[in-house]
């Protein structure tokens, strides 16, 4: 095979490996490694079998002090791997390799995308596609971990607001975020169900006019504080025996403030009983 002269020049002449070189400040990095890589995953579908979507992708690795630095490539080349099949199922052994190809002791991997369902409006019954975002995050150490986190937008109504008004209540668009630990598979739509069914009203993406009236109504008819939905969430999640924990947090934007309202709850196994 010919070579360039510059190509020929360079196998003779032997590229210095920095990273391997090493590092006097006897500082060990917890986490290194790549951010915010774009990249075409497929995920379970409860109604269509399979969704394609594009995930927002971060993988990490810890790096002892006496090493200058870790080898960026890699990480991609790992995902490479696994193109067409990064699941929940193959998080540990995506983990593994992280560790073994990169000489690490501990690894991290988050993936993060948006996941649309087709919602119809509760009275006109049009159609539209609702975004909705959600994280896979794993680590391996001593132990391993996983969690799903799925992010759920929401109405609100005050009931202070309902009780002092004599015409009317002010409402806010919310965001509640739902991280679980499981035993086993679960699907993505029923955590959205629950959260939805938890919360004054849904968030729809077409809404006509008789629609717009049932969604304002049935809000004025279900007031909620932050406080409610998170408590509301937890104790139906708490009834559920494939959780084994969770934490739920719920942020209200204000439509009559300078300022957001929110709430947290979190539950522990025996396994992880301490605050994120």
């Amino acid at each position: 095979m010919n070579r360039t002269p510059s190509e020929g020049n360079i196998l003779q002449k032997g590229l210095v490996d920095i990273q391997n070189l090493p590092d006097d400040r006897n500082i060990r990095i917890k986490k290194v490694g790549v951010k915010n890589i774009r990249y075409p995953i497929t995920v379970r579908d409860k109604k269509n079998g399979i969704q394609h979507t594009v995930a927002s992708v971060n993988m990490y690795v810890d790096l002892p002090q006496h090493f200058k630095g870790t080898h960026m490539s890699r990480f991609v080349e790992i995902l490479n791997t696994y193109r067409g099949d990064i699941a929940i199922r193959n998080f540990s052994r995506i983990l593994d390799d992280m560790k073994k190809t990169l000489d690490a002791k501990s690894a991290h991997l988050e993936i993060e995308f948006p996941y649309f369902i087709e919602k119809e409006a509760p009275v006109t019954h049009s159609r539209g596609l609702m975004e909705y975002i959600c994280r896979f995050c794993g680590s391996s150490n001593e132990v391993e971990d996983f969690y799903v986190g799925i992010v759920v937008p929401v109405t609100t109504l005050c009931p202070c607001s309902r009780e002092i008004s004599d015409r009317g209540a002010h409402n806010q668009r919310s965001i509640v975020t739902v991280n679980l630990r499981f035993r086993k598979f679960f699907w993505i739509e029923d955590v959205i169900d629950l959260v939805e069914k938890s919360a004054s009203c849904d968030v729809y993406s077409i809404l006509k006019r008789p629609d717009e009236k049932f969604v304002t109504e049935k809000a004025y008819d279900n007031p909620m504080f932050v406080e409610d939905i998170v408590r509301e969430i937890a104790s139906k999640l708490e009834r559920d025996d494939n959780i084994t924990w969770f934490t739920v947090e719920a942020e209200n934007f204000e439509s009559i403030h300078n300022h957001s309202a929110y709430a947290f709850v979190e539950k522990s196994d025996s396994r992880f009983n301490k605050s994120l």
